[in-house]
């Protein structure tokens, strides 16, 4: 097998990995990174040979992008607390205690390559928390600390990262240069997204087309990763601030192709790209071995040593949080979202989960530093984080469903339907006044105005049926039907109209161009 056979194995195993895991009740991810340890033992696989310096680069910026799509500035800003406790100061506080505890237990570690370890360990993968979270039925508001924590821990993380590095290699450390490095990687990041998202939202109105929009979305978190990064500035925090500009500045309510294709495109791009991180990640375990040959009962200990500092340190930082979080919530009248119970922390705690960011970053540290000698203890560093990251992504992934079960912990699905209820009579009341706005401009027949006035209550019922319990439930479930009955008629006609034109593809003659455009209109005609 050779790589290029490997990748197809990923991508494959990427796409089935989703309703195999849901038929299971296991996330994903969890499963491609099994899939990539099954691969790793079969000797006909072969190493993984991306250079470490392309894996962050390449996986990341789609990764975050799709990530921020289902969010919103709003819901940002609404959890800086909770989001500032885990994704700055808890990741700070897992750097200092793991290298504390490596610094300790490994013999002959120098300060700066215990940092960099705590540094790689300490975020939580953003992929692997959203992608299990959101599959569990959780409650909207641990899924939004969650997804924010790992959107932003990250920035943190890297930056301590490269900071811990950067001083291994020259053998020298300012605490407040870095300090310094921290601040304007965070400005030029700020910079370079703001800039990039403002220049990519002009462009996208000037392209007009839903096709090269949606190529440009693509290209825009590259571009951000990259810029940033050039400017030392910080990669993850430049396509943080793009995406959020354009979720927030460049939605078209009219642009229905657009959004319904994009939204297909990145569901697309996340599961493939998910997929493959994780499968390289158990694919990993090559490394992984090689180091531990004949050192297995020293290495373990290390690494069990750091995972259960890994996992406790979250544990005694959440509690306290929390409690901290929800005494300044009780204060203010903010529309934050903090857990509510005991249940919901614990659930937190075990959602800590490692991964693509880890292994990137373990891999990347250099080979030799500065005076030419080989990096100290890099192949007991790159283990401790493989160690890690199996600890918490394949364990508590697979148990985490489990814990979810056992401690009940549930989404409030009364208060999402009481939440889609009023946006639907929202809706409603939009598509009246504009009617009546229509009115006062155009004479309307008696009969349009009033068949238009019920297809404006039609547009709330049919988000949120309930709604239709106060006011003719009788009369609009007959129109239900009688719709229905116009849709499914309506759809046949519409499938022989596409099976013939279809047909005329293959006839002599015939121009695929002009049959694939009459068939896209056809197509767009039976989404209405």
């Amino acid at each position: 097998m050779d790589q290029l056979a490997l990748l197809f194995v990923l991508l494959l195993g990427a796409v089935v990995s989703v309703p195999v895991g849901e038929r299971l009740g296991l996330p994903a991810p969890v499963l491609m990174t099994l899939l990539g340890i099954v691969l790793a033992l079969l000797e006909f696989v072969p190493n993984v040979e991306v250079p470490p310096d392309l894996i962050l680069p390449l996986l990341l910026p789609p990764l975050l992008y799709a990530a921020v799509r289902r969010t919103s500035w709003r819901q940002f800003a609404a959890n800086v607390r909770p989001i500032f406790l885990l994704a700055v100061a808890l990741v700070f506080v897992t750097t200092v205690c793991v290298a504390a505890v490596a610094g300790a237990i490994i013999p002959g570690l120098p300060v700066a390559a215990a940092v960099a370890l705590g540094a790689l360990v300490a975020p939580p993968d953003p992929v692997a928390a959203t992608a299990v979270a959101s599959r569990l039925g959780l409650p909207r508001r641990l899924v939004s600390i969650l997804e924010g924590e790992g959107l932003f821990n990250d920035v943190t993380a890297i930056v301590l990262y490269h900071v811990a590095i950067a001083a291994v290699v020259s053998g020298t450390f300012s605490f407040w240069e870095a300090g310094l490095d921290l601040v304007l990687s965070a400005v030029v990041a700020l910079i370079v997204g703001l800039v990039l998202g403002w220049g990519a939202n002009r462009l996208l109105d000037l392209l007009g087309d839903a096709t090269l929009q949606i190529g440009l979305s693509l290209l825009v978190p590259y571009a951000a990763y990259v810029m940033a990064e050039e400017l030392h500035g910080s990669g993850v925090l430049a396509v943080l601030t793009a995406a959020l500009f354009l979720a927030e500045y460049a939605t078209d309510a009219d642009d229905v192709m657009t959004r319904l294709a994009g939204h297909t495109f990145w569901d697309v791009v996340d599961t493939l790209v998910t997929g493959v991180a994780f499968g390289l990640i158990g694919l990993e375990l090559h490394n992984a071995l090689r180091t531990a040959s004949g050192r297995w009962g020293e290495l373990l200990g290390w690494a069990g040593a750091v995972v259960a500092v890994v996992v406790l340190v979250r544990l005694l930082w959440l509690l306290p949080a929390t409690w901290l979080t929800k005494r300044l919530h009780a204060r203010r009248d903010h529309d934050e979202d903090i857990p509510t119970s005991w249940r919901e922390t614990v659930v937190m705690w075990w959602s800590g989960m490692r991964g693509v960011a880890s292994v990137a970053l373990a891999l990347a540290i250099p080979l030799k530093v500065e005076d030419g000698s080989a990096f100290p203890h890099r192949d007991e560093i790159v283990f401790i984080a493989f160690g890690v990251i199996m600890g918490t992504l394949v364990l508590q992934g697979l148990t985490l469903p489990w814990l979810v079960r056992r401690l009940g912990v549930r989404a409030d699905t009364a208060r999402e339907k009481e939440f889609e209820k009023a946006l639907a009579v929202r809706a409603a009341k939009a598509a009246k006044r504009r009617l009546r706005e229509i009115e006062s401009v155009e004479e309307l027949p008696e009969e349009l105005s009033e068949q238009m006035l019920r297809r404006a209550y039609d547009i709330g019922v049919r988000i949120s049926p309930d709604m239709g319990e106060e006011e003719r439930r009788e009369a609009h479930e007959q129109r239900v039907r009688r719709l229905k009955r116009v849709r499914r008629i309506q759809g046949e006609m519409l499938s022989a109209a596409r099976h013939e034109v279809l047909a005329a593809r293959s006839e002599p003659g015939a121009d695929p161009e002009v049959v694939d455009r009459v068939l896209r209109h056809l197509d767009v005609r039976s989404l209405r």
